[in-house]
């Protein structure tokens, strides 16, 4: 789960981690009386959606005093700001973040994030700070180090030593700077975030460490010990068809293919989004209904893959384990009748009540085509929509 930048700063002020002072503006009408809570005269107005490259697009402006924030603030609301992140389509602003200028004098990376392939916590630090990290990777991977630790209590000083080393601060920085590392790992911890990344973090002029900008995102499999966090959820920012998934427990990721998936199984959901672009074809979707689907699941799993305009075709890959083949042909069934579908149906059964399955859907008179395998079912579902 995904929250705003300024909904990172509130948990980061928690957690003793220095960030700019700022107000969140909901609407055009308060603006006058937020603005009157900051401090200083020049300002950065920062539009608030849940994508990167905001600055390339319109979306941060640094303005000298309150009349030009509200300026930019009346242009932001509203504003669709496209973004390499955000797809074509962009993202509407709804809601625009105000805070203090800062005098920069250096700017850093920093991130905390969990490393599933080492079951560790790994901090990446950069000297080069402001900019994507990626593309830091590409050009300068020397100019990135990576160290990673196991979950415990706090940060040894061994580590600390290594992770702030890129920075070259001063026995001051270094002092100040441990203190926002033990923080962001004990947030990490506490609040169940798979990643906390700040950058820029920046030295100021008068030599304070401060985070300007930060990301945080949470594993989605925590939320429901953490409705602390749940509560920062913004439904505005996310697919309407990925917001009902999550009603009925689906694993579903919208994309921009003709063929919608069904699929048993996030390795088997891969294998079969791979096999439909052999040939030739892109899935319209990623979507796991996990291994113990009723039928009434997999019912709300079908109409949701045809409430995309786009899905010319629907491909059913099931592996029956825990999940019975004649459970899914049920709901394909009742799902087929309600919905009156009017695009080729490609079901492919293997497993638990397999025959069973299969015989349901061949004696229920509707325009399913039967696989034998993998291979043959994306060979027919693509035929079928040309």
């Amino acid at each position: 789960m995904n929250i705003h930048e300024y909904q990172a700063k509130d948990l980061l002020r928690e957690y003793g981690v220095p960030v700019s002072n700022g107000v969140i503006i909901f609407s055009l009408d308060e603006i006058n009386e937020k603005i009157k809570q900051l401090n200083s005269k020049k300002l950065v107005v920062k539009a608030q959606i849940h994508a990167g490259g905001r600055g390339k697009a319109g979306g941060v402006k640094v303005v000298k005093n309150s009349d030009e924030a509200k300026k930019e603030l009346t242009k932001m609301f509203g504003k669709i700001l496209i973004t390499h992140q955000t797809g074509p389509k962009g993202k509407k602003v709804n809601k625009v973040y105000v805070e203090e200028a800062s005098e920069i004098q250096r700017e850093l990376y920093l991130s905390c994030l969990v490393d599933r392939a080492s079951s560790k916590i790994a901090f990446i630090s950069s000297s080069e700070g402001g900019m994507d990290i990626e593309k830091v990777a590409n050009e300068n991977p020397n100019k990135i180090s990576t160290t990673k630790v196991d979950l415990k209590d706090q940060l040894d000083q061994v580590e600390v030593e290594k992770i702030l080393r890129p920075f070259n601060f001063n026995d001051k920085q270094k002092i100040e700077a441990e203190k926002i590392l033990q923080s962001i790992f004990k947030l990490l911890r506490e609040k169940d975030a798979n990643l906390i990344e700040i950058n820029p973090l920046v030295v100021s002029k008068d030599d304070q460490i401060i985070c300007l900008d930060a990301k945080i995102n949470f594993d989605d499999n925590a939320i429901f010990r953490r409705e602390e966090i749940n509560k920062l959820r913004d439904l505005s920012e996310e697919e309407p068809a990925e917001i009902e998934a999550s009603k009925y427990d689906l694993s579903y990721i919208k994309l921009d293919g003709s063929i919608g998936c069904m699929v048993n199984g996030a390795g088997l959901a891969m294998a079969t989004m791979d096999i439909i672009k052999i040939y030739g074809e892109e899935p319209a979707n990623f979507l796991d209904v996990g291994g113990g689907a009723s039928k009434e699941k997999v019912s709300a799993a079908f109409k949701l893959i045809l409430s995309d305009k786009n899905v010319k075709g629907i491909l059913i890959n099931i592996f029956g384990g825990i999940m019975r083949c004649d459970i899914l042909a049920q709901g394909v069934i009742q799902a087929v009748k309600e919905t009156n579908l009017s695009v080729p149906l490609v079901v492919r059964l293997a497993g638990t009540n397999f025959k069973e399955g299969k015989e349901m859907l061949d004696k229920s008179n509707l325009e399913i085509l039967s696989a034998a395998d993998l291979n043959d079912a994306a060979k027919k579902i693509v035929e079928a929509i040309k």
